[in-house]
């Protein structure tokens, strides 16, 4: 029996098929895929770069400069939500962004004042922190092959009574901002001041990937003082890897008022398991932790110790820093 289809049938029955060789959801900009970060294009994207100070030192913007001219990818920018610093407003979010595109950088852009709630009398919420970034939306739609947004600071502190709400308020945080349209590459911090020592984003991570519309949110530990043997390191990142979920160490140092961290292992497993790293922090710190600075006073000549380590050492920036293929 021979059937006779008519043009429009046969034009249909086209369209179907090239539909259906098409990828289920065309890629928007940076994006998790398993463990990795990967670009547009598909290129796996390791971060290595630089937490910079920028809501306290605004003026310091050739920094972003001097940050690329050690070789960096990346630089988490510090931003502000107006609740304990800031607000960093729109145009100033935008000169960032475009000062991260000049110097080829992908940008990180971190709301910092969830620091610590719960611990930190006036510190914001996640919620409050969502509220920010789709006030920022206009800005923000259209940067994600460039732009992260890290969704809020070491967001909630050591207070056993709201450590554990960290789950759902990072699951509505994020529900909130696709929302409102925002595709990009979610950076979540962890809590307990970002050192996750209670493992709660660790057994709770897939259920809050999987609750993300986009399925493209990417995990973040700091690792301080509670990071201070090889074998501490090692099972956070077998940990996730087991998972089969992406994750980011996105601040640490080589030493901390809480304890020593083993940054050798931190930089040397990061390499060879293919995760980013970013450091804390360019230049600027004070009470106390001044050690921590990577350059003095914000000159890129006057390296601290802990910035020959970290930009120029065994594992470090210079050494492992490939630019995102977005850049050329």
């Amino acid at each position: 029996m021979t059937t006779r289809l008519s043009v429009a049938s046969v034009l249909a029955l086209m369209a179907s098929i090239l539909v259906g060789t098409q990828p289920a959801e065309a890629a928007t900009g940076l994006r998790v895929s398993g463990t990795k970060v990967v670009e547009a294009n598909g290129n796996a994207f390791v971060m290595r770069g630089v937490n910079h100070p920028h809501v306290w030192f605004p003026e310091r913007t050739s920094s972003f400069a001097d940050i690329k001219s050690f070789g960096a990818n990346t630089v988490r920018v510090v931003l502000g939500t107006g609740k304990r610093w800031g607000p960093s407003s729109a145009a100033d979010v935008a000169n960032v962004i475009a000062l991260c595109k000049q110097n080829r950088l992908i940008c990180v852009l971190e709301a910092h004042d969830t620091t610590g709630w719960g611990d930190q009398l006036g510190a914001a919420t996640l919620d409050d922190a969502a509220s920010y970034w789709i006030g920022l939306a206009d800005v923000l739609k259209g940067q994600e092959n460039y732009v992260v947004v890290n969704l809020g600071n070491e967001p909630i502190g050591t207070n056993l009574l709201v450590s554990w709400t960290w789950t759902d308020a990072t699951k509505n945080a994020i529900k909130r901002l696709r929302a409102a349209g925002l595709q990009h590459l979610l950076m979540v911090d962890a809590p307990m001041w970002g050192q996750d020592w209670l493992n709660i984003m660790r057994n709770n991570a897939a259920s809050v990937l999987n609750a993300d519309p986009q399925h493209n949110t990417l995990f973040s530990v700091h690792m301080y003082g509670v990071y201070n043997t090889a074998a501490k390191v090692n099972a956070y990142f077998d940990a996730f890897h087991k998972a089969g979920l992406p994750l980011v160490v996105g601040e640490f140092g080589n030493k901390h008022s809480d304890g020593d961290p083993d940054e050798d292992t931190i930089m040397a497993q990061s390499q060879a398991r293919g995760l980013g790293y970013l450091g804390w922090s360019w230049s600027g710190n004070g009470g106390g932790v001044e050690y921590l600075d990577l350059v003095r006073s914000f000159n890129p000549a006057d390296l601290t110790p802990w910035g020959e380590r970290f930009l120029n050492g065994p594992n470090g920036v210079r050494q492992t820093s490939k630019q995102a293929t977005v850049y050329g």
